[in-house]
Formats: C-alpha cells, sequence, structure tokens
C-alpha cells in the first residue's frame, strides 16, 4: 500500500510556546500559594484542540475553591493583564473552571476530583515535574501520585 492509499494519520509532535508552560505554572503556584492539593499541570497541546496545559488542583471545601479561583483570577489580571474568556462552576464551587485559552483551570473538591479523575482522561499527555520547576511542600492523594509516577515528564522549558 503507497502512502496515498493510507487512512492513518501521521502526527508529529508540534513545538510548544515555552510562555505558555510558564503562564500554567504562574496559575499553578498561584494554587500552591492557596494550600491546593494534587496539583498537577498536564502537557495536552499534542492530545487535544482545545488547549495546550490543564492545570488540575484540589481544594478541600467550597471556601478553598473559591479563595484558589479567585486569586488566580486576580494575580493572572495583575501579572498578565488578561481575564479568563470564560468562567463555570461559580455557584455549586465543586468544580469550576477558568479558560485562560491555552491553560484551562479545574479546581476540584476531594469528592469530584475523586469522581471524574480529569487527569486520567489525559494519561498519555506528559505531567510538568513541579519539584524540577521549584515548588516545595506539594501534597498529593496516593491515586494522583501514582497518576505523576506512571506519566511522561515533561522538562521544564525556558521562556
Amino acid at each position: 500500500m503507497n502512502i496515498e492509499e493510507s487512512n492513518e494519520v501521521i502526527q508529529t509532535p508540534t513545538p510548544i510556546d515555552p510562555k505558555t508552560q510558564k503562564f500554567a505554572l504562574f496559575i499553578a503556584n498561584v494554587a500552591n500559594q492557596k494550600l491546593a492539593k494534587d496539583i498537577v499541570v498536564q502537557d495536552v497541546h499534542n492530545l487535544s484542540t482545545i488547549t495546550s496545559y490543564y492545570v488540575i488542583v484540589t481544594g478541600m471545601n467550597k471556601r478553598q475553591v473559591d479563595a484558589i479561583v479567585d486569586d488566580i483570577v486576580a494575580k493572572v489580571k495583575k501579572e498578565y493583564g488578561i481575564k479568563p474568556m470564560h468562567r463555570d462552576g461559580v455557584e455549586t464551587g465543586t468544580w469550576e473552571v477558568l479558560d485562560f485559552g491555552d491553560v484551562i483551570v479545574h479546581v476540584f473538591q476531594p469528592d469530584d476530583r475523586e469522581r471524574y479523575r480529569f487527569e486520567d482522561l489525559w494519561n498519555d499527555a506528559p505531567i510538568v515535574d513541579l519539584h524540577a520547576a521549584g515548588f516545595e511542600d506539594l501534597e498529593y492523594s496516593d491515586r494522583v501520585q501514582q497518576v505523576i509516577d506512571k506519566a511522561p515528564k515533561e522538562e521544564i522549558k525556558e521562556a
């Protein structure tokens, strides 16, 4: 069979702007400062047409979820001069989403994080090594730690 007869799609990894990873890490750091747990930064740019990175974190209750989300919005606006294009989940506070285009943030309470296991949906996606990025005092549940341990790692890019 020659290549013209094949229906196979060959995907080659596309390079990503290092500034996008830096932005995702900035958001993860804001969440970490608000004592979020299970912080995961997944590079999905070769797997998704929607976004480049998911930042997935856990807040222990509605109050903490709201505080994490509000601080991310405020600090991104101050540092980058932008607001999320879309914000959802404010009413319930069990799962809030911030859409910044190249980075989408999911802030869950523990029950919804466990129920949806969002990071498992993209288990082929490289996970940014937050320890290598200088993060300290990170706390992970056993399940999320296993996901991190099994996932391919993404190097820190210089922006």
